[in-house]
């Protein structure tokens, strides 16, 4: 099967060179970076995918992806869709604040009640419920009584 000639610019040539050169990128992206280049230098696919441990289909994406939209397009995925984020991380910021502030008069320590409640009361939060709140805190490490 003959496969179809790629040609990258020099512009592009360094841009993927560097990709190949650093360890700062992801790994499926200096994959990428390597294909590209094994292709402008016109070696076999067989080859390619015996040496990277690639599909052909990803060799053929990846060529596909430089023809439509260019190295940047070809090296990087495409954003994936997903639920946004219903707290920033300013809110984030706040309750991880709360908790780690002293707890109400009449209380020894935070509960996740009486977190949501004081979350709730606070200007720009809205509603969240207390598993939010949990779930909030247990990405924080710096949580108080955290050891």
């Amino acid at each position: 099967m003959r496969q179809t000639e790629l040609h990258l610019t020099d512009k592009d040539r360094e841009l993927i060179e560097s990709y190949r050169a650093s360890g700062l990128h992801h790994a499926r992206e200096v994959n990428r970076a390597h294909v590209l280049s094994a292709l402008d230098r016109g070696i076999p696919e067989a080859q390619i995918m015996a040496v990277l441990g690639m599909g052909r289909t990803a060799i053929w994406r990846t060529r596909a992806a430089y023809l439509e939209g260019g190295a940047e397009h070809a090296l990087h995925d495409l954003p994936r869709p997903g639920k946004p984020r219903r707290y920033d991380m300013g809110i984030e910021a706040r309750i991880c604040a709360l908790a780690c502030s002293q707890p109400p008069a009449g209380a020894k320590r935070w509960t996740l009640e009486l977190l949501e409640q004081a979350a709730q009361a606070q200007a720009g939060v809205g509603p969240i419920s207390r598993e939010t709140v949990r779930r909030l805190l247990k990405k924080t490490a710096s949580s108080r009584g955290a050891s």
